[in-house]
């Protein structure tokens, strides 16, 4: 199978570490962009993130290892979607997630907007019956339709909550009365950021986190989870967001009590003017997929 080389590819890695056969790891590149209703640019996510990552390092000092020399990371080549609908470039997604997990690889999906999350959720869901997905968000997404679409990026965890209602969010704050009301009314389990800086999980609250999840996890993070200070550049940047280091410690506790068994990385709109969103974006996968291993 193709795969981008040490120029275009996640790390800028050599043949060796990057060819689809000696990796374990595949990213996959989602540049879908069909229903964003205010910032713009998601599909140009992708390649910046992929642009960004040759300025990561290799080395983890937290965890004092080199994953991508252990694992190898193999990038494959943009997904065609511009010229189809938007639930067909959906089903397109999917069917290459799967593809790639039934050959057992480990699977990362960057986007491009967060509709198209709903194709890897349901990919691994199949895999793993009992899993949980965990949603980093400053919005629940949880509107049955937005601006007449099922498939809207507003609208993507309603369609996942068709099949599986064991969904955490977290970093949640804005949201309409219909989603509040759905969350209510499905038991979903919403850490708010407001209820977080409040104190009602305690210090600790990422163990309550871990604490909701089943043992196999598939995470789905819009970048607009953490706070614009962190990241800005994202379609709707929300104030009061999750700062950097209370994150990697709730996903340092996940990888070393559950199994990461995927995720994906979405809703990066990039901008010129602000290219540390695209590197703290490149970082954050890196340091997820470290995380994921981390056993």
């Amino acid at each position: 199978m193709k795969s981008l080389s040490i120029k275009n590819n996640f790390l800028g890695l050599e043949k060796k570490y990057s060819s689809y056969k000696n990796s374990e790891i595949v990213i996959l590149q989602a540049p879908l962009e069909k229903t964003v209703s205010y910032g713009k640019g998601t599909k140009n996510g992708p390649k910046e993130i992929l642009k960004a990552s040759h300025y990561v390092e290799f080395f983890d000092e937290e965890l004092n290892r080199e994953l991508c020399f252990e694992k190898g990371i193999c990038t494959l080549p943009e997904i065609e979607l511009q010229k189809l609908s938007v639930k067909k470039a959906i089903d397109k997604i999917y069917k290459e997630v799967k593809k790639q997990i039934e050959a057992q690889k480990f699977v990362v999906t960057l986007g491009g907007e967060h509709s198209l999350s709903s194709a890897p959720i349901k990919a691994h869901f199949e895999k793993y019956p009992n899993l949980s997905i965990l949603q980093f968000d400053a919005h629940s997404d949880l509107r049955d339709s937005y601006e007449g679409s099922k498939f809207s990026h507003a609208s993507v965890m309603a369609r996942v909550a068709e099949f599986t209602k064991n969904i955490v969010q977290v970093g949640i704050r804005a949201q309409c009365k219909e989603e509040y009301d759905f969350i209510k009314q499905s038991n979903i389990k919403t850490f708010f950021t407001r209820e977080i800086r409040q104190n009602k999980y305690g210090r600790n609250w990422q163990r309550k986190v871990v604490d909701s999840l089943n043992k196999n996890v598939y995470i789905t993070f819009d970048v607009d989870g953490f706070d614009p200070s962190v990241i800005s550049a994202t379609g709707t940047p929300e104030p009061g967001g999750l700062f950097w280091d209370e994150t990697m410690n709730l996903l340092k506790q996940i990888g070393e009590q559950r199994n990461i068994v995927g995720f994906d990385v979405v809703e990066l709109a990039p901008n010129k003017n602000n290219v540390s969103s695209n590197f703290n974006t490149a970082k954050l996968v890196y340091k997820l997929l470290n995380y994921s291993f981390i056993k």
